[in-house]
């Protein structure tokens, strides 16, 4: 299977992208009850701004998954926090909602979004929220640490870190 990466087209993507954002197995993304509109006012804000960006990632060609990265020294609930170091890139990961699960399918595409967050800086942040047991599988799997969990608006968050060494020794970074 390949994976690529491509910036979010919103013209050709909206519709997907609202598909996902809002169905019920992504409910840590917040947007359950958005409108097609409010999901376009947000991914243009996110296109607008020079420190964050949305990527749609396909398989074999088909549109299968969403990846942000963003600057979290700029990110306006974390630049305070004392954890973050220089460089650091910040990701959130979507895989689109299935009712035919491939086994390994997501294991993947979290392996091609570490790699591709990892070749913008030294270390990839995530914050999930503390109650998403399936994402901290995951993170656990491509060697992210739990620095600590904060507090944020509409959210406890689990902070976590993976550098190029973590990722290199975990589970998912450690397979070809």
């Amino acid at each position: 299977m390949r994976l690529t990466l491509e910036p979010l087209d919103l013209g050709r993507d909206l519709a997907l992208l609202h598909a996902w954002v809002t169905h019920p197995r992504s409910v840590y993304w917040q947007m359950q009850e958005a409108s097609l509109d409010e999901v376009a006012r947000e991914y243009a804000a996110i296109a607008d701004d020079p420190h964050h960006d949305a990527w749609l990632g396909r398989a074999d060609g088909t549109r299968q998954f969403l990846v942000e990265t963003y600057d979290p020294a700029r990110h306006p609930e974390l630049r305070d926090l004392p954890e973050l170091e220089p460089g650091d890139v910040g990701m959130h990961l979507l895989v689109a909602p299935t009712e035919r699960p491939v086994p390994g399918f997501t294991a993947a595409v979290m392996r091609e979004a570490v790699s591709f967050c990892l070749a913008r800086g030294p270390r990839v942040v995530v914050e999930p929220d503390v109650r998403n047991h399936r994402i901290a599988a995951l993170n656990a799997a491509a060697g992210f640490r739990v620095l600590r969990h904060v507090p944020l608006a509409t959210k406890t968050a689990a902070l976590s870190v993976c550098t190029r060494d973590d990722f290199a020794g975990s589970d998912l970074g450690g397979t070809p």
